[in-house]
């Protein structure tokens, strides 16, 4: 079995590309579910909130992703920092993100094709996207990347056509109708509606942090990583409110609060049905959608491999392709999962929302335990280990980490609260996985990792 290093074959617009391309999806769906539970005015609010966690948390993530390249990524810090069961926690909730995210766009997928196709099976659409991504991660990281830099600049083209293209339809006024929580006025329904909004919020730039999953991969990751990430943060960050003002402006932004293809159905109100542009945003719309569903199959790759090569999970899943110098094994059994997940219906589909709805908030409950262990980490580690190189030290230390790390538990627990029922599901399969952990303590014993991580004991 070949398990052993990645090679380091990425260059600073790739991890750019990557940066942007496994969030921009968010851009073309999901965050419009949060209108229905906010309203317009109210969930731009929790947005900028949200955006200013991801930007701080961003600024700080990167001194960890620079100081300790590893493909782990936040399981390696959180390991380091506070020893295997913070690692544990840390990898099983960055694979929950991961792992869940891909079968939501994949949906939107199927979703987008549909409005080209009216009748078209949107699960089948959504299988085959999985088939033929998991195929190109696979033949090579180098060709994956360059591919995902490609798409995820049309994917940023795109949303700037669809902006110019519905600016004189835009009116701040249906921008600002209902826009509290489906009432003109501010109220605690408001307020309530807003923190029940949070996780579509979040979705707007959910897996950002997947570039550390790269970081055994990219070339001069100390100076390269820093620059793809707070490159990439801004992007998002103007893409984000752009497309969600605009979208909200055209129209009753009521009828785009409840789908997964709001872009198309904003366009059609200001252009009609037939109308060339609408054709030209479904199809290079699908490659923002592309963009993240190969971008975040790279991410849960690398994170199952580096996991199984440490002994987290079983050590077949750590192969490396002979020929393509991939992990392959770790690439199917994500789709496997994901594919799964399309099909669950019956018990995704509970607490009154949607299959996509439900999905994107497991992703994002997975994301907000990472981001608050990362931190957790980042303070611990400038604590006992001062003299860890440091190449690209967290920007506003201590008080940009402290704000991302208090907005992170806000978020979860509002999360928690708003979704009982798929925290439940979460607490779960944590307490499951926890089990697995418990009984695999001597496969870690004889593991692998060709990039140590040393494991502080906490005293």
């Amino acid at each position: 079995m070949s398990t052993g290093h990645l090679q380091p074959r990425l260059n600073a617009w790739h991890l750019w590309g990557l940066a942007v391309g496994l969030v921009i999806s968010g851009e073309y769906f999901g965050w419009s579910y949060g209108w229905a539970s906010a309203g317009t005015l109210g969930f731009l609010v929790v947005a900028v909130l949200v955006a200013v966690m991801y930007t701080t948390f961003i600024f700080s993530f990167t001194e960890l992703t620079t100081a300790i390249p590893h493909a782990g990524g936040p399981y390696a810090y959180a390991r380091r920092a506070f020893g295997p069961k913070a690692g544990f926690l840390a990898g099983f909730a960055t694979l929950v993100e991961f792992v869940f995210a891909p079968p939501a766009i994949a949906m939107a997928i199927g979703a987008y094709l549909a409005v080209q196709f009216p009748g078209v099976n949107q699960k089948a659409m959504a299988c085959g996207a999985y088939v033929v991504f998991m195929a190109l991660n696979i033949v090579g990281v180098r060709t994956a990347a360059t591919f995902e830099l490609l798409v995820t600049v049309l994917a940023i083209f795109e949303l700037l056509v669809f902006m110019g293209v519905v600016a004189p339809g835009f009116s701040l006024a249906n921008f600002a109708a209902h826009g509290w929580a489906g009432q003109d006025s501010f109220s605690g329904a408001a307020v309530a509606g807003m923190f029940a909004a949070i996780p579509f919020a979040i979705w707007f730039f959910l897996a950002i942090e997947g570039v550390a999953m790269a970081a055994e991969e990219a070339k001069d990751p100390k100076r390269t990583i820093p620059v793809a990430y707070i490159a990439g943060i801004l992007t998002l960050v103007v893409l984000a409110l752009g497309v969600m003002l605009f979208a909200g402006g055209v129209g009753d932004w009521r009828t785009l609060s409840n789908i997964n293809d709001p872009l198309p159905q904003a366009m059609k109100a200001v252009v009609g049905a037939d109308s060339g542009w609408l054709h030209m945003l479904v199809w290079i719309g699908l490659f923002g959608l592309v963009a993240s569903f190969h971008g975040i199959i790279l991410g849960y790759s690398r994170q199952i491999f580096a996991l199984a090569r440490d002994g987290y999970l079983p050590g077949w899943l750590a192969e490396i392709h002979p020929r393509f110098g991939t992990p392959y094994r770790a690439v199917l059994a994500g789709g496997v999962v994901g594919i799964a997940a399309i099909f669950s219906d019956e018990w995704v589909s509970f607490g009154g929302q949607t299959l996509t709805a439900n999905i994107v908030t497991m992703s994002v409950f997975g994301a907000i335990v990472m981001y608050i262990v990362s931190m957790a980490s980042l303070f611990a580690l400038r604590r006992r280990e001062p003299g860890l190189a440091r190449p690209f030290p967290a920007i506003g230390y201590p008080v940009f980490p402290a704000i991302a790390l208090v907005l992170a538990l806000v978020c979860l627990g509002t999360m928690v609260w708003f979704n009982p029922l798929l925290a439940a599901v979460f607490a779960g399969l944590l307490g499951l996985a926890y089990l697995y952990f418990l009984s695999t303590a001597r496969q870690r014993l004889t593991a692998s990792d060709p990039l140590p991580v040393e494991e502080a004991v906490i005293p």
